[in-house]
Protein backbone atom coordinates (compact mmCIF):
# COMPACT_ATOMS: atom_id res chain seq x y z
CA UNK A 1 0.00 0.00 0.00
CA UNK A 2 3.03 2.23 0.53
CA UNK A 3 4.17 2.05 -2.85
CA UNK A 4 0.84 3.48 -4.51
CA UNK A 5 1.99 7.31 -3.69
CA UNK A 6 5.56 6.50 -4.67
CA UNK A 7 4.06 5.16 -7.95
CA UNK A 8 1.83 8.04 -8.39
CA UNK A 9 4.98 10.94 -7.74
CA UNK A 10 6.97 8.87 -10.40
CA UNK A 11 3.80 8.70 -12.68
CA UNK A 12 2.83 12.52 -12.93
CA UNK A 13 6.96 13.16 -13.05
CA UNK A 14 6.96 11.37 -16.36
CA UNK A 15 3.74 12.69 -17.56
CA UNK A 16 5.02 15.99 -16.26
CA UNK A 17 8.04 15.55 -17.94
CA UNK A 18 6.59 14.52 -21.52
CA UNK A 19 5.01 17.53 -21.04
CA UNK A 20 7.48 19.34 -21.58
CA UNK A 21 9.68 17.54 -24.12
CA UNK A 22 6.33 18.32 -26.34
CA UNK A 23 5.02 21.36 -25.47
CA UNK A 24 4.56 23.60 -28.99
CA UNK A 25 7.52 24.64 -30.85
CA UNK A 26 8.59 25.95 -34.40
CA UNK A 27 11.52 24.61 -35.78
CA UNK A 28 13.35 26.68 -38.31
CA UNK A 29 15.71 24.28 -39.95
CA UNK A 30 18.27 26.41 -42.37
CA UNK A 31 21.77 24.04 -43.57
CA UNK A 32 24.35 24.54 -45.50
CA UNK A 33 25.25 22.98 -48.74
CA UNK A 34 27.53 23.52 -51.00
CA UNK A 35 31.77 22.05 -51.34
CA UNK A 36 34.72 22.88 -48.78
CA UNK A 37 33.51 26.03 -47.75
CA UNK A 38 30.48 25.08 -46.64
CA UNK A 39 32.22 22.18 -44.46
CA UNK A 40 34.02 25.10 -43.41
CA UNK A 41 37.52 22.77 -44.42
CA UNK A 42 40.62 23.91 -42.63
CA UNK A 43 38.83 26.83 -40.19
CA UNK A 44 40.27 25.53 -36.88
CA UNK A 45 37.32 25.35 -34.69
CA UNK A 46 36.51 28.20 -32.60
CA UNK A 47 33.01 27.36 -31.10
CA UNK A 48 33.28 25.20 -28.49
CA UNK A 49 30.27 22.64 -28.60
CA UNK A 50 29.29 21.83 -24.95
CA UNK A 51 28.42 25.68 -24.82
CA UNK A 52 27.15 25.63 -28.76
CA UNK A 53 24.36 23.02 -26.89
CA UNK A 54 23.65 25.04 -23.76
CA UNK A 55 23.12 28.35 -25.77
CA UNK A 56 19.88 29.94 -25.50
CA UNK A 57 18.74 27.04 -23.36
CA UNK A 58 19.37 24.10 -26.15
CA UNK A 59 17.37 25.31 -28.76
CA UNK A 60 20.34 24.98 -31.52
CA UNK A 61 20.22 21.70 -32.43
CA UNK A 62 21.25 19.11 -35.49
CA UNK A 63 18.95 17.37 -37.98
CA UNK A 64 18.53 14.38 -34.98
CA UNK A 65 17.30 17.45 -32.76
CA UNK A 66 20.43 16.93 -30.98
CA UNK A 67 23.34 18.06 -30.21
CA UNK A 68 25.97 16.30 -31.78
CA UNK A 69 27.47 18.37 -33.63
CA UNK A 70 30.55 18.30 -35.63
CA UNK A 71 30.36 15.16 -37.57
CA UNK A 72 29.80 14.97 -40.88
CA UNK A 73 30.35 12.59 -43.06
CA UNK A 74 28.89 11.29 -47.20
CA UNK A 75 29.17 7.88 -45.60
CA UNK A 76 26.07 6.79 -43.51
CA UNK A 77 28.56 4.36 -41.19
CA UNK A 78 31.50 6.45 -40.94
CA UNK A 79 29.58 9.34 -40.10
CA UNK A 80 27.55 7.16 -37.36
CA UNK A 81 31.23 6.04 -35.82
CA UNK A 82 32.54 9.40 -36.08
CA UNK A 83 29.03 10.06 -33.64
CA UNK A 84 29.56 7.53 -31.51
CA UNK A 85 33.33 7.43 -30.69
CA UNK A 86 33.12 11.25 -30.47
CA UNK A 87 35.22 11.45 -33.20
CA UNK A 88 36.58 15.53 -33.51
CA UNK A 89 39.77 15.46 -36.09
CA UNK A 90 38.57 17.75 -38.88
CA UNK A 91 35.71 19.23 -36.78
CA UNK A 92 35.96 22.67 -38.29
CA UNK A 93 34.48 25.69 -37.71
CA UNK A 94 30.96 26.03 -39.77
CA UNK A 95 29.28 29.21 -40.85
CA UNK A 96 25.98 28.27 -39.55
CA UNK A 97 27.36 27.74 -36.00
CA UNK A 98 27.53 31.81 -35.65
CA UNK A 99 24.67 31.95 -37.92
CA UNK A 100 22.32 29.78 -35.08
CA UNK A 101 23.48 32.27 -32.19
CA UNK A 102 22.12 35.01 -33.90
CA UNK A 103 19.01 33.26 -34.76
CA UNK A 104 18.43 31.91 -31.78
CA UNK A 105 19.20 35.36 -30.04
CA UNK A 106 16.41 36.84 -32.46
CA UNK A 107 13.93 34.84 -31.80
CA UNK A 108 11.59 33.59 -29.35
CA UNK A 109 12.00 31.14 -26.32
CA UNK A 110 9.11 28.53 -28.44
CA UNK A 111 11.76 28.16 -31.61
CA UNK A 112 14.27 25.88 -32.58
CA UNK A 113 17.04 26.81 -34.70
CA UNK A 114 18.13 23.69 -36.74
CA UNK A 115 21.35 23.74 -38.62
CA UNK A 116 23.71 21.06 -40.96
CA UNK A 117 26.03 20.78 -43.35
CA UNK A 118 25.80 19.28 -46.73
CA UNK A 119 27.68 18.42 -50.16
CA UNK A 120 31.51 17.71 -50.39
CA UNK A 121 34.86 19.57 -50.99
CA UNK A 122 36.63 20.13 -53.98
CA UNK A 123 33.53 19.37 -56.54
CA UNK A 124 32.19 21.33 -59.09
CA UNK A 125 28.22 22.51 -59.19
CA UNK A 126 27.01 19.44 -61.42
CA UNK A 127 28.42 16.73 -58.82
CA UNK A 128 26.64 18.10 -56.32
CA UNK A 129 22.80 18.23 -58.29
CA UNK A 130 19.80 16.29 -57.95
CA UNK A 131 21.01 12.54 -58.90
CA UNK A 132 24.24 12.68 -56.83
CA UNK A 133 25.01 10.81 -53.23
CA UNK A 134 25.71 14.53 -52.06
CA UNK A 135 22.20 16.07 -52.95
CA UNK A 136 20.65 12.02 -51.62
CA UNK A 137 22.48 13.06 -48.25
CA UNK A 138 21.27 16.73 -48.38
CA UNK A 139 17.76 15.34 -48.85
CA UNK A 140 17.85 12.49 -45.79
CA UNK A 141 19.17 14.92 -43.41
CA UNK A 142 16.07 17.34 -43.90
CA UNK A 143 13.89 14.23 -43.98
CA UNK A 144 15.10 13.46 -40.48
CA UNK A 145 14.83 16.91 -39.08
CA UNK A 146 10.80 16.93 -40.35
CA UNK A 147 10.58 13.99 -39.31
CA UNK A 148 11.71 13.88 -35.80
CA UNK A 149 9.82 17.78 -35.58
CA UNK A 150 6.17 15.79 -36.80
CA UNK A 151 6.56 12.87 -34.23
CA UNK A 152 6.73 15.80 -31.67
CA UNK A 153 3.45 17.76 -32.65
CA UNK A 154 5.95 20.50 -33.76
CA UNK A 155 5.77 22.60 -36.77
CA UNK A 156 8.87 22.61 -39.17
CA UNK A 157 9.97 25.38 -41.72
CA UNK A 158 12.74 25.74 -44.15
CA UNK A 159 12.84 29.79 -44.77
CA UNK A 160 16.22 29.38 -46.32
CA UNK A 161 19.18 27.25 -47.76
CA UNK A 162 22.72 28.78 -47.45
CA UNK A 163 24.47 28.57 -50.65
CA UNK A 164 28.28 28.12 -50.57
CA UNK A 165 29.80 26.81 -53.52
CA UNK A 166 31.84 27.71 -56.88
CA UNK A 167 35.71 27.29 -56.63
CA UNK A 168 35.86 24.33 -58.51
CA UNK A 169 33.73 26.17 -61.12
CA UNK A 170 36.16 28.54 -61.23
CA UNK A 171 39.67 26.54 -61.14
CA UNK A 172 38.67 23.38 -63.52
CA UNK A 173 37.35 25.08 -65.86
CA UNK A 174 34.23 22.57 -66.51
CA UNK A 175 32.20 22.74 -69.54
CA UNK A 176 28.94 24.04 -67.71
CA UNK A 177 26.68 26.57 -67.35
CA UNK A 178 26.65 27.55 -63.72
CA UNK A 179 24.16 30.01 -63.56
CA UNK A 180 21.70 27.44 -65.10
CA UNK A 181 22.87 24.45 -62.98
CA UNK A 182 22.41 26.82 -59.89
CA UNK A 183 19.27 27.72 -60.70
CA UNK A 184 18.01 24.33 -61.63
CA UNK A 185 19.16 23.06 -58.45
CA UNK A 186 17.11 25.85 -56.17
CA UNK A 187 13.71 24.34 -57.80
CA UNK A 188 14.86 20.87 -57.60
CA UNK A 189 15.28 21.45 -54.05
CA UNK A 190 12.22 23.58 -53.53
CA UNK A 191 10.82 21.09 -55.33
CA UNK A 192 11.78 18.22 -53.37
CA UNK A 193 11.56 19.73 -49.84
CA UNK A 194 8.13 21.12 -50.40
CA UNK A 195 6.45 17.32 -51.67
CA UNK A 196 8.30 16.15 -48.20
CA UNK A 197 7.05 18.70 -45.94
CA UNK A 198 4.43 20.36 -47.85
CA UNK A 199 5.97 23.74 -47.05
CA UNK A 200 4.18 26.08 -49.68
CA UNK A 201 6.70 29.04 -49.40
CA UNK A 202 9.90 29.64 -51.49
CA UNK A 203 13.11 28.44 -49.90
CA UNK A 204 15.79 30.97 -50.94
CA UNK A 205 19.31 30.35 -51.43
CA UNK A 206 21.40 33.22 -49.28
CA UNK A 207 24.42 33.04 -51.10
CA UNK A 208 27.83 34.11 -50.74
CA UNK A 209 30.47 34.65 -53.50
CA UNK A 210 33.74 32.68 -54.31
CA UNK A 211 36.57 34.29 -54.89
CA UNK A 212 39.38 31.47 -56.41
CA UNK A 213 40.59 33.41 -59.64
CA UNK A 214 44.49 33.38 -59.15
CA UNK A 215 44.17 29.51 -58.53
CA UNK A 216 43.21 29.42 -61.84
CA UNK A 217 45.62 28.21 -64.65
CA UNK A 218 44.80 30.64 -67.54
CA UNK A 219 43.80 32.95 -65.40
CA UNK A 220 44.52 36.73 -66.63
CA UNK A 221 43.75 40.13 -65.07
CA UNK A 222 44.02 42.05 -68.53
CA UNK A 223 42.53 40.04 -70.06
CA UNK A 224 39.61 41.08 -71.75
CA UNK A 225 37.85 37.92 -72.11
CA UNK A 226 38.24 36.41 -68.74
CA UNK A 227 36.40 33.04 -68.23
CA UNK A 228 37.24 32.40 -64.43
CA UNK A 229 34.96 35.39 -63.58
CA UNK A 230 31.36 33.85 -65.00
CA UNK A 231 31.34 31.69 -61.87
CA UNK A 232 31.17 35.57 -59.14
CA UNK A 233 29.08 36.97 -62.13
CA UNK A 234 26.28 34.44 -61.48
CA UNK A 235 25.54 35.63 -58.30
CA UNK A 236 25.82 39.41 -59.04
CA UNK A 237 23.61 38.63 -61.76
CA UNK A 238 21.08 36.58 -59.39
CA UNK A 239 21.30 38.93 -56.70
CA UNK A 240 20.23 41.69 -58.72
CA UNK A 241 17.23 39.96 -60.87
CA UNK A 242 15.84 36.97 -59.01
CA UNK A 243 14.08 37.37 -55.95
CA UNK A 244 15.00 33.62 -54.34
CA UNK A 245 18.40 34.97 -54.11
CA UNK A 246 19.58 36.78 -50.23
CA UNK A 247 22.92 37.76 -49.93
CA UNK A 248 25.50 37.47 -47.60
CA UNK A 249 28.65 38.71 -48.54
CA UNK A 250 31.85 37.35 -50.74
CA UNK A 251 35.10 35.73 -48.78
CA UNK A 252 37.72 38.32 -50.15
CA UNK A 253 37.38 40.45 -46.84
CA UNK A 254 38.64 37.57 -44.63
CA UNK A 255 41.93 35.62 -44.30
CA UNK A 256 42.46 32.40 -46.30
CA UNK A 257 44.58 29.49 -44.07
CA UNK A 258 48.01 29.96 -45.47
CA UNK A 259 46.13 32.38 -47.96
CA UNK A 260 45.16 29.78 -50.13
CA UNK A 261 41.54 28.44 -50.76
CA UNK A 262 40.18 28.05 -47.27
CA UNK A 263 38.61 30.90 -45.17
CA UNK A 264 39.47 30.82 -41.59
CA UNK A 265 37.65 30.72 -38.21
CA UNK A 266 36.76 34.32 -38.13
CA UNK A 267 35.81 34.61 -41.71
CA UNK A 268 33.74 31.89 -41.53
CA UNK A 269 31.79 33.23 -38.51
CA UNK A 270 31.55 36.48 -40.03
CA UNK A 271 29.80 34.91 -43.18
CA UNK A 272 27.77 33.37 -40.27
CA UNK A 273 26.64 36.42 -39.30
CA UNK A 274 26.04 37.92 -42.83
CA UNK A 275 23.41 34.54 -43.51
CA UNK A 276 21.84 35.22 -40.28
CA UNK A 277 20.77 38.94 -41.26
CA UNK A 278 19.54 37.67 -44.75
CA UNK A 279 17.54 34.37 -42.99
CA UNK A 280 15.98 37.21 -40.38
CA UNK A 281 14.87 38.98 -42.99
CA UNK A 282 13.22 36.03 -44.53
CA UNK A 283 11.35 35.08 -41.83
CA UNK A 284 10.19 38.53 -41.44
CA UNK A 285 9.20 38.97 -44.82
CA UNK A 286 11.42 42.19 -45.56
CA UNK A 287 12.60 43.94 -48.32
CA UNK A 288 15.46 41.65 -50.21
CA UNK A 289 18.85 41.92 -48.84
CA UNK A 290 21.14 42.04 -52.35
CA UNK A 291 24.20 42.87 -51.11
CA UNK A 292 26.72 45.44 -52.31
CA UNK A 293 26.19 44.74 -55.68
CA UNK A 294 26.06 47.22 -59.12
CA UNK A 295 23.13 48.31 -60.31
CA UNK A 296 24.00 50.46 -63.40
CA UNK A 297 27.48 50.91 -65.40
CA UNK A 298 28.00 53.37 -67.87
CA UNK A 299 30.42 55.88 -69.43
CA UNK A 300 30.52 59.31 -70.80
CA UNK A 301 33.43 59.44 -72.83
CA UNK A 302 36.23 58.67 -70.46
CA UNK A 303 34.17 58.94 -67.47
CA UNK A 304 32.53 55.78 -65.72
CA UNK A 305 29.84 56.26 -62.95
CA UNK A 306 28.96 53.07 -61.14
CA UNK A 307 25.79 53.45 -59.00
CA UNK A 308 24.86 50.14 -56.35
CA UNK A 309 21.68 48.91 -54.85
CA UNK A 310 20.73 50.19 -51.71
CA UNK A 311 24.16 50.75 -50.08
CA UNK A 312 24.33 51.89 -46.53
CA UNK A 313 25.85 55.00 -46.61
CA UNK A 314 28.76 56.06 -46.43
CA UNK A 315 30.62 54.31 -49.27
CA UNK A 316 34.19 53.74 -48.45
CA UNK A 317 37.59 52.40 -49.36
CA UNK A 318 38.49 50.44 -46.26
CA UNK A 319 42.42 49.61 -46.44
CA UNK A 320 42.30 48.04 -43.17
CA UNK A 321 40.54 45.42 -42.89
CA UNK A 322 42.08 44.15 -46.58
CA UNK A 323 45.49 45.65 -48.18
CA UNK A 324 45.16 48.45 -50.78
CA UNK A 325 44.75 46.91 -54.11
CA UNK A 326 45.60 49.23 -57.18
CA UNK A 327 42.69 51.37 -57.75
CA UNK A 328 40.94 50.08 -54.56
CA UNK A 329 40.37 47.11 -56.89
CA UNK A 330 38.63 48.88 -60.04
CA UNK A 331 40.29 48.10 -62.87
CA UNK A 332 39.14 48.95 -66.42
CA UNK A 333 40.31 46.53 -69.66
CA UNK A 334 40.06 47.82 -73.17
CA UNK A 335 39.09 45.35 -76.06
CA UNK A 336 43.38 45.02 -76.72
CA UNK A 337 43.87 43.89 -73.25
CA UNK A 338 45.42 46.91 -71.80
CA UNK A 339 44.18 49.00 -68.94
CA UNK A 340 43.27 52.46 -68.99
CA UNK A 341 41.76 52.87 -65.66
CA UNK A 342 43.61 56.10 -64.10
CA UNK A 343 41.99 57.56 -60.92
CA UNK A 344 38.54 55.95 -58.91
CA UNK A 345 36.58 58.30 -56.51
CA UNK A 346 33.72 58.10 -54.16
CA UNK A 347 30.80 60.59 -54.69
CA UNK A 348 28.13 59.75 -52.10
CA UNK A 349 26.30 56.55 -53.48
CA UNK A 350 28.40 56.29 -56.89
CA UNK A 351 31.97 55.64 -57.99
CA UNK A 352 33.48 57.14 -61.07
CA UNK A 353 36.37 55.91 -62.54
CA UNK A 354 38.65 58.36 -64.92
CA UNK A 355 39.93 56.43 -68.08
CA UNK A 356 42.51 57.08 -70.12
CA UNK A 357 40.40 56.67 -73.11
CA UNK A 358 36.80 56.32 -74.11
CA UNK A 359 35.48 53.20 -71.96
CA UNK A 360 32.80 52.43 -73.73
CA UNK A 361 33.10 48.82 -74.55
CA UNK A 362 35.52 48.33 -72.15
CA UNK A 363 35.30 46.00 -69.40
CA UNK A 364 34.94 47.06 -65.74
CA UNK A 365 35.87 45.03 -63.48
CA UNK A 366 36.35 44.93 -59.01
CA UNK A 367 38.60 42.80 -57.37
CA UNK A 368 39.64 40.83 -60.50
CA UNK A 369 43.36 40.89 -59.76
CA UNK A 370 45.70 39.37 -56.93
CA UNK A 371 48.84 36.96 -56.42
CA UNK A 372 49.26 34.13 -58.36
CA UNK A 373 47.43 30.84 -55.84
CA UNK A 374 46.92 33.47 -53.49
CA UNK A 375 43.24 34.25 -51.84
CA UNK A 376 42.29 36.14 -48.90
CA UNK A 377 42.13 39.69 -47.91
CA UNK A 378 46.42 40.36 -47.87
CA UNK A 379 47.18 39.51 -51.32
CA UNK A 380 44.40 37.39 -53.18
CA UNK A 381 41.60 38.98 -55.81
CA UNK A 382 40.35 42.09 -53.58
CA UNK A 383 38.53 45.38 -53.24
CA UNK A 384 38.39 47.90 -51.12
CA UNK A 385 35.10 48.89 -51.37
CA UNK A 386 31.79 48.37 -48.54
CA UNK A 387 29.22 50.68 -47.20
CA UNK A 388 28.24 52.01 -43.85
CA UNK A 389 27.04 48.90 -42.86
CA UNK A 390 29.93 46.78 -43.31
CA UNK A 391 28.35 45.32 -46.62
CA UNK A 392 31.72 44.49 -48.73
CA UNK A 393 31.18 45.08 -52.81
CA UNK A 394 30.37 41.78 -54.72
CA UNK A 395 33.37 41.07 -56.97
CA UNK A 396 32.10 41.97 -60.80
CA UNK A 397 32.91 42.34 -64.18
CA UNK A 398 30.94 44.07 -66.68
CA UNK A 399 30.56 45.33 -70.26
CA UNK A 400 30.35 49.32 -70.10
CA UNK A 401 27.54 50.94 -71.93
CA UNK A 402 27.52 53.97 -73.00
CA UNK A 403 24.94 56.61 -70.94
Amino acid sequence: MKTKPFLSIIIALILVSCHQAYEPKTVICIPVYGQSLALGEEAERMTDFDSLANYADGRIVTENLDHQFGYFDNNDLKEFAKKRLGYQKRSFELSIYNMAKVLADATGSDTIICIFPGGQGATAIANLSKGTVPYQKFMEKIAIAHQGTISRGWDFRIPAICWMQGESDIVDYPSTDYQQLLTRIQEDMNNDIRQLTSQQDTIPFICYQPNSLTRAEHFKADAYLCRETSVPMTFVNLLNSDDRYWASGPTYPYACVNEKIHIDAAGQQSIGALAARSALGIIRDDKRFQGLTPATVSSNGNEIEIHFNNPTLPLTFDTVQVSKADNYGFSVISKDNRYIATTVTINGDVVNISCSEPAEGCKVRYAVNGDYMKSGNLHGPRGNLRDGRGNWCYQFDIKVKDK
